[in-house]
């Protein structure tokens, strides 16, 4: 038995396994793991691996997933993500779908953890152990180096702008690198609640917004710029390095948010950038 986020456990899947995965990172794993011939279904943001994740049949959305159409593609097993499904959706799929594996990696460690849950639950084994060994082999390699202390922040959207806290993926990916991510989450919500950096989100918010001042730029080392979910680009970087008068990097927001096999790769990428910093 294998179990998931929430502490179900699963069984090896035995007939005909039908696969449906609502998490993009995830879907992408799935065909690491040389399950594509399983694979029914996805969302619309389950764009890679390209060109193969193109024959699996879309479901709408992360957030708003047609329920009608995956219930006629009758899956076996859902794949579902904490962070990146709604509860309500799930429980609806419960209804209707045998198995529905939780997943919700916090750190790119857990990616380990992963990876032996799915591949365990649809008898992938090899391919599993295979990518735990790429991942660990990078980490490695990432921490054997000792990184200069930064602050920075990671922006993800404007109109509002928002950016992550440092319970995120995101930021403790950053972490391996010693790239502490504002706000603390703590003493820096504190202390914009009275400066010129106040905004209304509570402490513990996983995605807060902000608003520029020079109290939140003046400790600063650098803002990074991600490419997803908003599509952040050069010109967007060098405008506001103007603005701010602070380093701003464009970063690939796949390789520092996706979880699954591409974390393989986003260590490297994470490592790559630091040395270029």
């Amino acid at each position: 038995m294998w179990t998931d986020a929430i502490g179900q456990s699963h069984a090896v899947a035995a007939g005909e396994v039908r696969i449906a995965s609502l998490v993009p990172s995830v879907t992408e794993l799935l065909f690491d793991l040389d399950l594509a011939d399983r694979m029914v279904a996805r969302t619309g943001f389950c764009i890679h691996p390209e060109p193969a994740v193109r024959a699996v049949a879309k479901v709408g959305g992360t957030k708003d997933v047609r329920l009608d159409k995956l219930r006629d593609l009758a899956p076996t097993h859902v794949v579902v993500n904490i962070d990146e499904n709604r509860r309500d959706t799930v429980d609806e799929i419960r209804t209707f779908v045998p198995h529905v594996i939780v997943t919700h990696p916090c750190t790119p460690e857990d990616n380990v953890a992963l990876y032996r849950l799915l591949g365990g639950i649809f008898g992938r084994q090899p391919q599993a152990e295979a990518l735990v060994t790429a991942l660990q082999a990078e980490l490695d390699s990432i921490r054997a180096r000792s990184w200069p202390a930064r602050r920075v922040l990671y922006a993800i959207w404007q109109d509002p702008w928002m950016t992550v806290s440092r319970a995120t993926y995101i930021s403790r990916m950053l972490a391996l690198v010693n790239w502490a991510t504002w706000p603390d989450d703590s003493a820096d919500l504190a202390a914009c609640v009275d400066g010129d950096c106040s905004r209304p989100n509570a402490p513990g918010e996983r995605y807060p917004t902000f608003r520029w001042s020079d109290a939140l730029v003046r400790d600063l080392d650098a803002v990074l710029l991600s490419t997803e979910p908003y599509r952040f680009t050069e010109d967007h970087a060098d405008a506001l390095e103007r603005q701010l008068g602070k380093p701003v990097m464009l970063v690939d927001g796949e390789m520092l948010s996706w979880y699954g096999s591409r974390a393989v790769a986003g260590v490297r990428y994470l490592k790559t950038l630091a040395e270029g910093f």
